[in-house]
């Protein structure tokens, strides 16, 4: 099945304010809405709005951090969204980022895989509604079980850049989450996790032919997440290392803007898509022509009509 998912909330659009566009989704074409979770809205109040907008939408998060929740809150939260969507809801996990574990959720950041692992193979029990009580290489848990297990289980998706974590995803998860690639990049991932498992990526559009503005913006978030060591690491692994090691220099020696400025506008270009609303549908769409089963839409504000804009994006016929 194709799928084509967005991203919500919307940036500066109240919450409630969500519904008449959320409700027209299907009718558009899209699939899917996803949230996210750093220092916004939360990743499950937005799709327990839209569970209920719109009952046709498979639902999921992108991502939920493994360490900003105990385990069994977890599964609690994951359970009650599944049973306000049955079948319908992903579970998207992930480890985050030192920056968001420690420094804003005061939980300490140590041996992310194997805390990813070892989330992903408790809430595999938990959510089947198995009572669990085991010891795991990263944490223990006694005699836990869900009161109210949804059924079915919702799917479980990991986050996942390099191919440790994308091998981990695709052997133990029902699919892998990825974010800050290129179209051009997809077929790397792809290779790694292997053809048949479901792969997810946000993607980020900003919808203006104001070519100076959208990499404008897109420089100052390409410096803000591509410094975080595991995402220079991937992008090391696509191979842009070379490309971005002015930006890292800059960053490390405490100049930002420096580091914004130096970023070559094909990168940008290649991790930012912009241009006319048409454009931005059609460069997407590579991404699902490159091996993608899932784009998910992070539509970056350029003062037009988000709304519009979404329906702009919606996939064509």
């Amino acid at each position: 099945m194709s799928r084509w998912g967005l991203t919500i909330p919307l940036t500066g659009v109240p919450l409630t304010e969500h519904r008449e566009l959320v409700e027209q989704l299907p009718d558009l074409g899209y699939t899917d809405a996803w949230t996210a979770e750093t220092a916004g809205t939360d990743a499950f109040t937005p799709l327990v709005l839209a569970s209920q907008w719109a009952p046709q939408l498979r639902l999921g998060t992108a991502i939920v951090p493994v360490y900003t929740r105990g385990p069994g809150l977890l599964a609690m939260s994951a359970s009650t969204l599944a049973e306000l969507a049955p079948g319908r809801f992903v579970l998207g996990i992930g480890a985050s980022s030192p920056v968001i574990v420690e420094g804003w959720n005061a939980a300490e950041f140590t041996e992310p895989f194997a805390r990813s692992r070892d989330t992903l193979r408790f809430l595999r029990s938990a959510l089947a509604g198995e009572k669990v009580s085991e010891k795991y290489e990263t944490f223990s848990v006694s005699k836990f079980r869900l009161e109210r297990a949804a059924d079915p289980a919702p799917s479980i998706m990991l986050a996942a850049l390099r191919p440790g974590m994308l091998k981990l995803a695709a052997r133990e998860a029902d699919g892998a989450i990825t974010n800050w690639l290129a179209a051009s990049d997809v077929a790397q991932v792809r290779g790694v996790v292997g053809p048949d498992v479901e792969l997810a990526a946000r993607i980020f559009v900003c919808p203006t032919e104001d070519a100076a503005a959208a990499r404008g913006l897109g420089r100052m978030l390409i410096s803000s997440y591509l410094t975080v060591p595991v995402y220079a690491a991937f992008h090391e692994w696509l191979g842009r290392g070379e490309a971005l090691a002015p930006m890292h220099a800059a960053w490390a020696a405490g100049d930002r803007k420096k580091a914004n400025e130096v970023i070559p506008d094909s990168v940008v270009d290649e991790l930012v898509i912009h241009g006319s609303v048409e454009s931005c549908r059609e460069q997407v769409q590579a991404y699902v022509d490159g091996g993608l089963t899932t784009p998910v839409i992070a539509l970056l504000p350029t003062g037009g009509d988000p709304f519009e804009q979404v329906r702009g994006l919606a996939p064509r016929a």
